[in-house]
């Protein structure tokens, strides 16, 4: 008869009753950690702040985004600063668990994508949030850190100048494939620092194109 050490020493159950479980886990975490990820990203932080700091819904004044650049032209600088952090670090959060998490490359970087994804059409406003720039800021400051900082000082100074987001992420956003390249990042970065970037600009347009839709 096979004493306890015996059964210890065969392994796990044929059956499966105690590995199955865990093993079920581990080959759910990647999605488990994109949903995340989406979550993160939908933490609406803009709107947040409308509420407690100037009792308005961000959504329904300016240009009727949920970003920092609305917050800032409509409840100062530093509000919108402060905003424009935390929605930043919601996206570096995002990368930040996954790669703890020790997931495949893809999954990080899909993890990232999400809480872009989240913050543009947010669950927990009925799916009307902002642009992602922040969030994809966020993102490949995490994934790309060298490329990124070293076009941070013309993007800040080009912000700080003309205040203009939209000309300011075009200076961050346009030369960092090629400054990927000059720095020799795997294609696979170089093509999400390009994606990421046109989701956002995809995103503008959506939203531009609502806004004159109801002028109209």
């Amino acid at each position: 008869m096979a004493d306890a050490a015996d059964l210890k020493s065969a392994g796990p159950s044929p059956c499966g009753f105690e590995s199955h479980p865990r093993h079920q886990l581990e080959n759910n975490m990647p999605w488990l950690i994109v949903i995340l990820g989406y979550l993160l990203g939908s933490i609406p932080t803009g709107y947040i702040a409308g509420r407690f700091f100037g009792k308005i819904d961000i959504r329904k004044v300016g240009d009727g985004n949920m970003g920092a650049q609305n917050v800032f032209r409509q409840l100062g600088a530093k509000t919108g600063v402060v905003v424009g952090l935390i929605d930043a670090a919601k996206g570096a959060l995002a990368i930040l668990i996954a790669q703890a998490a020790n997931l495949p490359q893809i999954a990080v970087l899909l993890a990232g994508a999400a809480a872009v994804i989240g913050h543009n059409w947010p669950v927990f406003l009925r799916f009307r949030g902002g642009r992602g720039e922040a969030t994809t800021i966020g993102v490949l400051l995490t994934t790309i850190t060298q490329p990124m900082l070293i076009l941070a000082a013309p993007t800040i100074l080009t912000l700080v100048i003309w205040r203009n987001v939209t000309l300011a992420s075009a200076v961050l956003f346009v030369p960092l494939p090629f400054v990927c390249w000059w720095l020799g990042v795997p294609g696979v970065l170089v093509a999400y620092g390009v994606a990421l970037p046109c989701l956002v600009g995809f995103t503008h347009f959506l939203r531009t194109r609502q806004a004159v839709t109801h002028r109209v």
